[in-house]
């Protein structure tokens, strides 16, 4: 059984809209043997800590349909793509999150209710800003990966970008270096939706006793969409092609009994704006494999490949799946032997 941990920073979160947060607090997983060198995970816009072994009484955010499993359970675990005979998988909820982590949901000690409206925007630097601080707290220097798709991905480029002495290598799945026009225009509209609910009473909907269910399943459906190809979509349907439309539903439904739409907002905004210049590019030093996949049109094989082009010491690998951006979740065999070969690779000491 996993076990979902808190700590609190000890110092005051600087995000860079200016804002600062005391007494964070950040949820999180850890899995093998605590003196083994440190593998963290980065989770995507809907994740949370819990990425591996079974919690009861909880629903999972992966996509096995297994009630309380870790939503990358299939790649944490001795022998798998992310061994813990080998090494110590650590998993955060990020901050501005609704799992444990400090968030929206989160009460304001300054005035006894949730913070609402009123907590900070966030980006991928604040958030890998909190990562660093919490490392700290544990008193781990230096990762041998920072892993993560599609915001985790993310994530760890921004890690190894940010914090050169920390991580030795980056592991992007289904992730780029910003997010192209149609993804943008989606990901706005997913958002318009919880925004244009009657219930989201400008983000302060604690007290009303009413969230804004409606636009924040609707939000997920839409993101469900980008995240399957063609081919998953049909089979999604089973025998009748509009069967697609129940399976939305249950998919829109099964999200709002566990996230927050605050929360999902600001990671929609944090993914969105996500951009790394050529420049920036450049001065990631630390080796990066990029894996992507066939079908995945919201994330596409081409882009990482301009990705790839574009850091010092990268490898590509693109996988043929019939899965889309879920890839990620449902074809670990696919990208375990390369995740296997890259991390088990000897670093050379950098200064």
């Amino acid at each position: 059984m996993s076990t979902t941990r808190l700590v609190t920073l000890p110092a005051p979160l600087l995000f860079d809209s200016g804002h600062k947060l005391d007494d964070v607090t950040i949820a999180y997983e850890s899995y093998g043997d605590p003196s083994n060198d440190v593998v963290l995970v980065c989770h995507a816009l809907s994740g949370d800590a819990h990425a591996a072994g079974v919690t009861a009484g909880t629903t999972g955010a992966g996509e096995t349909g297994v009630q309380g499993l870790g939503w990358w359970d299939a790649a944490i675990g001795p022998g798998r793509a992310l061994d813990t005979d080998r090494w110590r998988i650590i998993c955060t909820n990020l901050v501005g999150g609704c799992r444990g982590s400090t968030g929206p949901s989160s009460i304001d000690p300054a005035t006894g209710a949730p913070y609402g409206s009123t907590f900070p925007e966030v980006t991928v630097a604040d958030l890998v800003r909190a990562q660093r601080q919490f490392l700290d707290v544990l008193g781990v220097e230096r990762i041998r990966a920072a892993v993560g798709a599609s915001l985790g991905g993310m994530q760890a480029l921004q890690l190894a970008l940010d914090y050169p002495e920390l991580v030795d290598r980056v592991i992007a799945i289904a992730a780029t270096a910003g997010l192209d026009a149609q993804g943008v225009a989606l990901n706005a509209i997913a958002r318009k939706a919880i925004t244009s609910d009657p219930d989201f009473h400008g983000g302060d909907y604690y007290a009303a006793g009413r969230a804004p269910r409606a636009g924040l399943a609707l939000a997920r459906q839409i993101g469900h969409v980008t995240y399957l190809s063609k081919q998953a979509l049909r089979a999604k349907s089973g025998a009748d092609r509009l069967g697609v439309e129940g399976y939305l539903e249950h998919q829109g439904a099964k999200f709002v009994d566990r996230f927050d739409a605050n929360t999902y907002l600001r990671f929609s905004r944090a993914l969105t704006r996500f951009e790394l210049t050529e420049d920036q590019l450049a001065r990631i030093s630390a080796p990066v494999l990029l894996v992507s996949f066939s079908s995945d049109w919201l994330y596409p094989p081409a882009d990482s490949a301009r990705l790839a082009a574009g850091l010092p010491d990268a490898r590509h690998v693109a996988l043929d799946t019939p899965h889309g951006h879920d890839a990620f979740l449902l074809d670990v065999d696919l990208q375990a032997p390369h995740l296997r070969a890259f991390l088990g690779e000897s670093s050379e000491v950098r200064g």
